[in-house]
């Protein structure tokens, strides 16, 4: 049976382990508080240090998903791909819970190490690299990288000619994601054999193979056939008489929820189907979506409004060049509630029955920073607040200062089982 997370001792563990600095008791809440009590607990009990936007990481929801991931995928080590979301306090989470972590940058990595993690819980896994990070990841000790050219492979043996290589392959079915990593990434079956002999020839080591579905939207069944391929590598490089691969890299494309279960039992099946007598196999995934996209929760401030006819047009602190840059794919779905301090401030919940079609707008002069289109809300005034949820994707990552504008990435609070902790992000 996998050692799941205790809930209540962990939580004490994971902020004296992690190296969080500068946290501060905002308030204290039952475990049954919702993300939104603690965001009215936040606005109404420390009004003169809220810097709006603001978001919330609920680190009882990465401690569900490590849960899960622990029981629904035993043999597979969590990988956290870091470009997902940066935000140092969730790194510093990950790293308690055992989580190992996905670097394509010097930055991403001394992130992670800033942390206290040992550089061998860090795969380099960007196939293209510059000369001069290849020379970083050898002066920190992060030895495993991916590749998938024969120049990445001689920029590796002059560089950094002790790094073991993990190659990344293109799946060959079209897994239907909206975003295919194999249209920049990953070799074709018929270039392995020239790409495993370069290494060999190179006397570096091919210690596994990688490669990514896609993500958003992917099929689940992408993972057998991916996997498949997988291992006529492993074969490919014991006919060519090369040192055993023990690297089983399935990357990443995994969402929390039905689609989570249902990618589960593809990847423990062709796992077992074509991998079962391989001995020592150390089989490693990437999740970012799946951990980052649920734990956050954005917290916008209304600082505008117009009336035309039966149209209500209101303007936020944030939008689509800062953290609510994901709205702008049609595939997301917004999830979006109101917090009605400006209009009724003794009454933050109370509910009309009327609403209107209603434009939501970013603070940037762009007009195309438009966060919601003939979207129904009820009358909101200023200094009510709208409030998003499953916001921690590729999120705040993506956004800018475009218009000195910044998103919510620096203004983040910390909730856990009893405690909930405020913190600026320092990455």
């Amino acid at each position: 049976m996998p050692t799941l997370v205790a809930e209540e001792s962990q939580i004490t563990n994971i902020f004296s382990a992690s190296g969080f600095k500068g946290k501060k008791l905002v308030t204290t809440l039952s475990s049954e508080a919702t993300i939104s009590d603690i965001i009215q607990s936040i606005i109404k009990t420390k009004p003169s240090e809220i810097d709006s936007p603001f978001s919330v990481l609920d680190l009882r929801v990465v401690i569900d998903l490590m849960n899960k991931w622990t029981m629904n995928l035993p043999t597979v080590k969590p990988f956290y791909a870091v470009k997902c979301n940066p935000n140092i306090s969730l790194l510093g989470a990950l790293a308690s819970l055992g989580a190992n972590f996905d670097c394509a940058s010097p930055v991403e990595i001394e992130s992670v190490l800033s942390l206290g993690v040992s550089p061998d819980r860090i795969i380099y896994a960007n196939p293209c690299k510059s000369e001069s990070h290849i020379k970083y990841a050898a002066s920190v000790g992060v030895n495993v990288t991916t590749f998938d050219s024969v120049g990445e492979v001689e920029k590796i043996k002059m560089w950094h000619p002790n790094c073991e290589l993990v190659l990344r392959i293109k799946p060959e079915e079209d897994s239907g994601a909206r975003f295919s990593l194999g249209l920049k990434f990953g070799a074709l079956r018929n270039e392995v054999p020239e790409l495993l002999k370069a290494a060999d020839d190179a006397g570096l080591k091919v210690t596994g193979v990688s490669f990514h579905i896609g993500s958003a939207g992917a099929s689940t069944q992408a993972y057998r056939g991916a996997i498949l391929l997988a291992k006529t590598v492993f074969e490919t490089a014991s006919n060519l008489g090369m040192p055993k691969m023990k690297i089983l890299n399935i990357g990443g494309g995994f969402t929390p929820g039905s689609k989570f279960d249902e990618a589960s039992l593809n990847i423990n099946e062709a796992i077992k189907s074509y991998f079962e007598n391989e001995e020592d196999l150390v089989v490693i995934g990437e999740p970012g979506t799946y951990f980052a996209e649920t734990a956050f929760t954005l917290a916008t401030k209304v600082i505008g409004k117009r009336v035309r006819d039966e149209l209500r047009e209101y303007w936020i602190d944030d939008g689509i060049y800062g953290t609510l840059s994901t709205v702008v794919y049609d595939y997301f779905i917004v999830t979006c509630s109101t917090l009605r301090f400006g209009s009724k401030p003794d009454e933050v919940t109370y509910k009309d029955t009327k609403t209107y079609p209603s434009t939501v707008f970013g603070p940037t002069c762009d007009s195309t920073d438009t966060v919601l289109k003939e979207y129904s809300l009820p009358e909101l005034e200023m200094n009510d607040w709208l409030v998003f949820s499953n916001m921690g994707a590729y999120t705040s990552s993506l956004g800018t200062n475009f218009n000195g504008f910044s998103s919510s990435a620096k203004n983040v609070y910390i909730a856990c089982s009893s405690l909930s902790y405020g913190a600026e992000n320092k990455s």
